[in-house]
């Protein structure tokens, strides 16, 4: 598993290691007698049991086996996928290409009632109109994937996008002012997406917020991310997706979020930064 900067993966791996540990001892064994009957080198066993080596599949069903506990496997792999899916690099993520990445986040939209988005570098992708959208993917496509579906994907983030119509469900964007002029996908493009949020801003379950950009700013600019429900972050790097589920972590970003909100301004002020970008551009 790639090294995390989070927390969060620290801990699923320290929580796996002590599962283990604990089977080891209720089965009466030692780290080496493990070893032994895994046919490991006796500093594996103690490398895994204290988190600084992460187990591989066939490493836990070797551990259940000698443990007696193969009863015991499918949760721990369970736990195991779990903590290697909390930070997936950008390659391994797009390797099948973009329409996968899109369609795997839907089940999530999918059960939050309250998401929270901040972005500092461009328009989240649930308020994006179908041409920012392409232009969106087809950059990230052109740097990184080899697999050209920019167009299945395009589709696959625009049909995601009905999570906004349908009932209980309540959304808070802010994004930088910055990000209104961003010359993503050329003027035509971007002038359709400043009238697009000015039509989403409007909704009864949307609050859209932009922070004014100034030298005097209490909070700068972080890296973009995604609260659902008060459940799970998701963080964009430029590396890699990062999912945190660690509730202190989760508060960090929920703060973050309520402070970079209260810089923002909203309505009819919000409104006038978005006309005032669109205006420059026309």
């Amino acid at each position: 598993m790639a090294e995390s900067p989070s927390s969060s993966a620290q801990q699923a791996r320290r929580i796996l290691a002590d599962r283990l540990a604990g089977l080891c001892r209720d089965a009466g064994l030692t780290g080496r007698e493990i070893a032994v009957r895994c046919g490991w080198h006796p500093s594996k066993s103690s490398r895994i049991m204290n988190a600084r080596t992460p187990p591989s599949a066939g490493d836990i069903r070797a551990w259940c086996r000698a443990c007696g506990a193969e009863d015991q496997t499918a949760d721990l792999l369970a736990s195991l996928r779990n903590a290697e899916g909390m930070w997936i690099g950008w390659r391994q993520m797009e390797q099948a290409g973009l329409k996968h990445a899109q369609e795997a986040r839907l089940p999530l939209f999918e059960r939050t009632r309250r998401f929270r988005s901040y972005s500092s570098w461009f328009v989240p992708g649930l308020i994006q109109t179908r041409a920012y959208t392409e232009a969106v993917l087809r950059a990230v496509q052109r740097r990184r994937v080899e697999v050209d579906d920019v167009a299945e994907a395009v589709a696959a983030r625009v049909e995601r996008q009905r999570v906004l119509y349908e009932g209980g469900r309540r959304f808070a964007f802010l994004i930088e002012e910055s990000v209104l002029r961003n010359g993503t996908g050329g003027t035509d493009v971007l002038v359709g997406q400043l009238g697009h949020l000015l039509t989403v801003g409007s909704l009864p379950n949307v609050s859209l917020g932009v922070v004014p950009s100034g030298p005097d700013r209490s909070r700068m600019p972080v890296e973009g991310f995604w609260i659902f429900d008060a459940a799970q972050t998701n963080v964009e790097l430029v590396s890699g997706y990062l999912t945190i589920t660690q509730p202190s972590e989760v508060t960090m970003y929920a703060e973050a979020f309520a402070e970079l909100a209260a810089l923002a301004v909203h309505g009819a002020s919000a409104r006038a930064l978005i006309a005032s970008a669109r205006d420059e551009l026309e």
